[in-house]
């Protein structure tokens, strides 16, 4: 495990926002080459009770043990994508609980959904600061070793910025560094919540963003979200 420290000497949102201390171990080679290097970020906050937490752990999880999503990652010109998964909440809370991960098979993809399902809730209850978790995301990406064709940020979450940043100015700063964030609105607290992420959360090169109407629906919409952004090109 190692640390990667923030750039020093600049006055600009970079600089303040990637303050956040990040700890990782890549698993893959150095400049490993995958078609996406992939950040999945699990909403840890105050509204997300424990029922709700496991449901966004069982569905993410279900979601690589499809046949269609190894199916995508292997039909990718590189036939490999990167993942790592991040619990999160407040300005000064995400957990790094699976490092980058290399993904190529059903057999890797299986091995990474039991470490999404197995993981504690490594995360303390807080406030929602999505500005921080696209923050940390762009810091992971430069402390992987994998060269991706994309970088992606995938957001859950089921209320709005609260804490932190203003949300917008750090989804642009993602964007110019290359980053796209999309979001996944859980409509049981905000039912205006999609068009919040439309509007401020959503950034890059083919963001989006799509909606479960509630935490029982999230299963297929993050398989329907994880297909999209793996590039599977039968998805609309």
């Amino acid at each position: 495990m190692f640390r990667r420290s923030p750039p020093r000497g600049r006055g600009t949102v970079l600089a303040s926002i990637l303050c956040l201390g990040l700890t990782g171990a890549p698993a893959a080679q150095a400049t490993y080459p995958v078609d996406v290097e992939l950040v999945l970020a699990i909403d840890c906050s105050y509204s997300v009770d424990a029922q709700e937490f496991a449901l966004q752990k069982t569905g993410l999880a279900e979601a690589f043990r499809h046949p269609a999503v190894v199916a995508a990652i292997q039909a990718g010109a590189r036939g490999a994508i990167g993942v790592a998964v991040v619990q999160w909440s407040g300005a000064a809370a995400q957990s790094t609980v699976v490092p980058w991960t290399l993904v190529t098979d059903a057999a890797s993809a299986a091995a990474l959904a039991a470490r999404i399902e197995a993981a504690p809730r490594m995360t303390q209850e807080g406030a929602t600061s999505i500005s921080a978790m696209v923050a940390y995301g762009i810091a992971l990406f430069e402390a992987n070793r994998l060269a991706g064709a994309r970088r992606v940020i995938d957001i859950s979450a089921d209320g709005r910025n609260n804490t932190g940043h203003k949300i917008r100015a750090v989804a642009l700063l993602a964007a110019i560094s290359g980053v796209t964030v999309n979001g996944l609105a859980i409509l049981n607290e905000v039912p205006t919540l999609r068009f919040y992420f439309e509007k401020y959360v959503i950034a890059g090169a083919d963001a989006f963003a799509i909606q479960a109407n509630d935490y029982d629906h999230y299963a297929a919409a993050i398989l329907h979200k994880l297909m999209r952004e793996i590039g599977n090109p039968a998805v609309s």
